[in-house]
């Protein structure tokens, strides 16, 4: 089966310890059906079948993040520490079975023969993060912020809480809080790099 470049470039451009953990799941998803197509979406390598996203990956500084696209679809171990459904991915031990994942896969797939759609704003549903004090001054000290902030929807508003509180060291915690704030005041999510324009 024929690759896509952006995705072997993408692969190749991640960490060492990121790339076969990777490549790896590239190639369980990929044998599942010849049917499976890959791209990137969002900056990040996505997996198709029959024209409907079935799974994505991504590559971070320290971890790798895969999950399935369908609500419907999570492994045993599932977790909500990190995207995706299996927490953050450092090595290739971490990854669940080969075989939970192709039956995984499988599932995943045949929600999308039977026409089964992942139900809307799935992620939003959970409870919200904590937003962090300083944060929250900050943002009121914005007007523009807080304008934008009281409209953004419950996804956008917990991926900032969750890279604010994320951070290791007050110091970065500070600049990440300026950013937000100025991305925030431009009416961008956390995300905007990768969103559709």
């Amino acid at each position: 089966m024929a690759t896509e470049p952006t995705v072997d470039a993408y692969i190749a451009a991640q960490a060492a310890f990121a790339q076969p953990i990777l490549t790896h799941l590239r190639g369980l998803i990929r044998a599942a059906s010849p049917e499976i197509g890959e791209a990137i979406k969002w900056g990040m390598p996505f997996f198709t079948y029959k024209g409907q996203n079935l799974c994505n990956m991504a590559g971070f500084k320290g971890h790798v993040a895969f999950g399935f696209w369908h609500d419907k679809v999570a492994g045993k171990d599932a977790s909500r520490d990190a995207m995706g459904q299996f927490g953050r991915i450092a090595s290739l031990t971490a990854l669940p079975a080969d075989a939970e994942i192709k039956a995984l896969v499988a599932k995943a797939m045949a929600l999308i023969e039977a026409g089964d759609k992942p139900r809307s704003g799935a992620k939003d549903a959970r409870a919200p993060l904590p937003l962090h004090p300083a944060f929250a001054a900050a943002i009121q000290a914005r007007p523009a912020a807080a304008a934008v902030w009281a409209a953004f929807p419950p996804g956008k508003i917990r991926d900032y809480c969750e890279w604010v509180g994320d951070a290791r060291s007050d110091a970065t915690r500070d600049r990440r809080i300026a950013q937000a704030v100025e991305w925030i005041a431009e009416g961008k999510g956390r995300n905007w790099k990768y969103e559709k324009r």
